[in-house]
């Protein structure tokens, strides 16, 4: 019996965090209504705050969720050097279709510039985490023999994850005229060839 109620309460908190999600990636942080995200959930403002305390625990449960989710199908950590660059120019297309969570990412990594916003610590940990499985996984394609035995891993994950945000904003703004996945793939593409041994 009690393992019905966990489920069911998880399957109610996986729900509430993905109707959160889109009121985030619709409205941003300060912009976010609880008593939209409680209606939308069909919970009253008073039952959305017992599952979430407050609105910034919520927005970094919801930011958590989506790394949860994000690191679920795009694995870094088990990859060496081309299959892992390969694997974020796949990030990138997926991005593309859906600009919702692109547009909720750019909004808050902007809004978490300063320390008091509740994301702040969480885009901070982000940036490290995926600089630090970047660098990895192009230090273990140095290791295989696939890139050069001298590269900076640190810079050039810094470089990728610099492209990728970059790419995002211009996206978001002009749509039609910036394509993010095919420029992102040519990037790794050029890139692959100048770390070649």
């Amino acid at each position: 019996m009690r393992r019905r109620g966990y489920a069911s309460g998880e399957a109610r908190r996986e729900r509430i965090l993905a109707i959160a999600l889109q009121e985030f990636a619709e409205n941003g942080y300060r912009g976010a209504s609880l008593a939209r995200i409680a209606e939308r959930s069909e919970l009253s403002q008073a039952g959305l705050l017992h599952h979430f305390t407050s609105k910034g625990r919520l927005l970094v449960a919801v930011l958590e969720y989506r790394d949860e989710v994000d690191a679920r199908r795009f694995d870094l950590e088990s990859m060496t050097g081309v299959a892992a660059l390969r694997t974020l120019a796949d990030v990138v297309d997926y991005n593309a279709r859906v600009p919702g969570l692109v547009q909720l990412f750019s909004v808050i990594s902007g809004e978490a510039v300063t320390a008091d916003h509740p994301g702040h610590a969480w885009a901070r940990a982000r940036y490290r985490r995926l600089r630090q499985a970047v660098a990895g996984a192009l230090r273990r394609g140095a290791a295989a023999g696939e890139f050069r035995a001298d590269l900076d891993a640190e810079a050039h994950a810094d470089r990728l994850i610099a492209m990728m945000d970059g790419l995002q904003t211009q996206w978001l703004i002009d749509q039609d005229h910036v394509d993010m996945a095919a420029i992102f793939r040519g990037y790794v593409d050029d890139l692959i060839t100048t770390l070649r041994p």
